[in-house]
């Protein structure tokens, strides 16, 4: 394998495991926990347009 083909296949390589960690992320969604403070954030910029 020359050089060039040898950049191709590890980008090929590092381009897939990206792709797989993307993709796991992605499907693990969004804890309870952070959709809880999510939600408290969200109440305290309301109140603070009601007051400001």
């Amino acid at each position: 394998m020359t050089g060039q083909g040898q950049n191709k296949s590890r980008d090929g390589v590092i381009d897939e495991n990206l792709r797989r960690v993307f993709d796991e992320a992605v499907e693990e969604g969004i804890p309870d926990r952070f959709k809880s403070l999510l939600e408290q954030l969200k109440q305290q910029d309301a109140k603070k347009g009601d007051n400001g």
